[in-house]
C-alpha cells in the first residue's frame, strides 16, 4: 500500500531530483552563457585588421663614405620601432653615388639586414680575438658575402664585428636596403655570424593576386631561408598585381610595417586606409591581429617586417647598440684595444 508516509517521501524525493535537475540545468545555461562569452571575446581579438599607426617618407641622406640613402626608421620622426632601429633604401643609377660604399666599421649589440634588388655588393669582415687580426677578408666563421640581385644576408654582430660592404661593380644600378634590428640584452654579446642567402635559395610563393618572397618567417606553410633569429621575424617582399589585396597574420605582440618602393598601396583596414606611393613606410598599431593592404591602378610593391619587439632599456651611439652607457663605453674600449 502506498502509504502517507511514502506519500511524503515520494514528494521530498521527486523535489529534490528535480532540485539537482535544476541545478544541472542552471549548470548548463551558465556554461553555454559563459562559452557564448568567450565566443565573443575571441571574435573581438581575432580577425581584426591593424589599424595604421604612422605613415612616412624616406628621408634622402648621405651614409658611409658619402652613398646616397633614404631613411625612414632612425629619423627624428621615427627613431626606433622596437626591435627596428633603422631602415634605409639605397637607389641610384650614377656610380658617383655608391662608389665609395661603407669601408671598414665596427658593429656591436644588434643585427644589420641587407636585401639586394639590383647590383652587387661584397661584405666581408674580420675579427680581432685576444688582440691578433683573423685573415682579411672573412669573418669568424671564414666566410665573406658576395650579394647580387634578389639576395639577403642577416648578419648577427654580436659582442661585435668589423666589415665593410663595397659595391662590385662600376657601372649600372645599386638597388636595395638594409636594415639594423636590435638584441635583447642576454643576446648582445652573442658569437657572430652571417646567414647569406642568393636569390635561388629564397622561396618565393606566386599567388592569383601577386607573389611573396619569403626571406623569413612562414607564408601558408613555405618557410623563408633566415633561421634561428631571436625576434621571431617576419620579412616578406610582397609584389600585388593591380588593385588585388594582401592579408597577413601577424604573431601577437609583434610590431610591423610596410616600406612602399614601387607602385602605390593602401595599407589599413577597410574604410581606414592609408595611401603610400614609393619610398614611404607604413608602421601598424599593435592591436589587431592581421595586416591589410589592397594595390592602387598600377599595382604594388613592398617590403613587410614583422618582429618581436624588446621593450628593454637602450643605449646607442653610432654602431653599437646596448642597454647602458656603461656598455657604451665598455664597447668603444673593447674596440679600440683589439678585443671584438
Amino acid at each position: 500500500m502506498f502509504s502517507v508516509g511514502h506519500y511524503f517521501l515520494f514528494l521530498i524525493l521527486s523535489l529534490s531530483k528535480q532540485y539537482n535537475q535544476h541545478k544541472v540545468i542552471d549548470g548548463d545555461i551558465v556554461e553555454e552563457a559563459q562559452l557564448r562569452l568567450e565566443d565573443k571575446k575571441e571574435e573581438m581579438t581575432t580577425n581584426v585588421c591593424r589599424s595604421v599607426k604612422l605613415v612616412l617618407a624616406g628621408r634622402p641622406m648621405k651614409e658611409g663614405a658619402g652613398v646616397t640613402i633614404r631613411r625612414t626608421i632612425g629619423t627624428p620622426k621615427l627613431d626606433y620601432f622596437d626591435p627596428f632601429l633603422m631602415l634605409d633604401e639605397f637607389n641610384n643609377d650614377d656610380p658617383k653615388q655608391y662608389m665609395a660604399g661603407f669601408p671598414e666599421h665596427p658593429h656591436r649589440g644588434f643585427e644589420t639586414v641587407t636585401y639586394m634588388l639590383e647590383g652587387r655588393m661584397l661584405h666581408q669582415g674580420e675579427v680581432k680575438r685576444e688582440g691578433k687580426r683573423l685573415k682579411e677578408g672573412i669573418d669568424h666563421k671564414g666566410n665573406k658575402g658576395l650579394l647580387g640581385p634578389g639576395s639577403v644576408q642577416w648578419m648577427t654582430a654580436g659582442r661585435g664585428i668589423i666589415h665593410s660592404e663595397m659595391p662590385q661593380q662600376q657601372e649600372g644600378k645599386m638597388h636595395g636596403f638594409q636594415f639594423w634590428v636590435n638584441l635583447p640584452a642576454k643576446d648582445k654579446m652573442i658569437p657572430p655570424r652571417y646567414q647569406d642567402y642568393q636569390a635561388d635559395q629564397i622561396p618565393i610563393r606566386e599567388t592569383p593576386f601577386g607573389k611573396i618572397k619569403i626571406m623569413a618567417g612562414e607564408y601558408e606553410g613555405t618557410v623563408g631561408a633566415v633561421n634561428g633569429i631571436t625576434t621571431n621575424p617576419l620579412l616578406f617582399d610582397v609584389t600585388l598585381e593591380p588593385n588585388q589585396k594582401f592579408e597577413h597574420a601577424v604573431p601577437q605582440g609583434h610590431n610591423i610595417f610596410c616600406y612602399n618602393f614601387a607602385g602605390e598601396g593602401h595599407f589599413g583596414p577597410e574604410g581606414q586606409t592609408k595611401a603610400a606611393g614609393e619610398g614611404v613606410l607604413v608602421a601598424f598599431e599593435k592591436e589587431g591581429d592581421h595586416i591589410q593592404v589592397r594595390a592602387g591602378d598600377k599595382g604594388a610593391r613592398f617590403i613587410m617586417a614583422a618582429a618581436m619587439p624588446m621593450n628593454e632599456p637602450m643605449a646607442r651611439y653610432g654602431p653599437f647598440v646596448m642597454n647602458t652607457q656603461k656598455e657604451i663605453q665598455q664597447a668603444f674600449v673593447d674596440f679600440q684595444s683589439g678585443r671584438f
